[in-house]
């Protein structure tokens, strides 16, 4: 049986670990506690792209303005303005979805059934939510603010 830790016959690079020594597991020069770096501002493409981004992101959930804002925000002033537009009208829609839902349950439960057909006002809600995020991908890839017809403003 031979030792883990001996060197290796005709490998003259193999040094032995150094476990306990001075130094060891310590960051090198530059390491974490040195001063971070700060993400320079966008360009003004680069402010609308990610501006339309986060309305044309609403038709898949709330996720990618959120995403988007938190990155962005402090970069520039056009995709902190839009991207918390499209953030403020998608939690207004998932308070409506979460609202029909119970709303439709309950009348299921009361109406013995009939009243879960109220469940069906979600697909125009989402209807609307994909009209309207479109709508704001094109005002905004144009470098116009939009305005959502309807929307919590949540974040100011």
């Amino acid at each position: 049986m031979s030792d883990p830790q001996a060197q290796p016959p005709g490998d003259s690079n193999y040094r032995e670990p150094n476990f306990g020594q001075p130094g060891y597991g310590q960051q090198p020069a530059g390491g974490p506690n040195t001063t971070p770096v700060v993400a320079a501002p966008l360009s003004e493409a680069d402010d609308r792209q990610w501006a339309s981004l986060a309305h044309l992101g609403g038709i898949l959930s709330f996720l990618p303005s959120l995403i988007i804002w938190l990155v962005f925000k402090d970069r520039g002033r056009f995709t902190n303005t839009e991207a918390k537009e499209a953030l403020n009208f998608q939690i207004t829609l998932l308070i409506g979805y979460v609202a029909i839902n119970m709303i439709s349950f309950i009348l299921a439960i009361v109406t013995f059934g009939i009243g879960g057909l109220f469940i069906g006002l979600a697909w125009v809600l989402w209807l609307a939510g994909v009209v309207f995020s479109i709508m704001g991908f094109l005002k905004a890839k144009d470098g116009q603010n939009y305005r959502y017809p309807f929307a919590l403003r949540l974040l100011q």
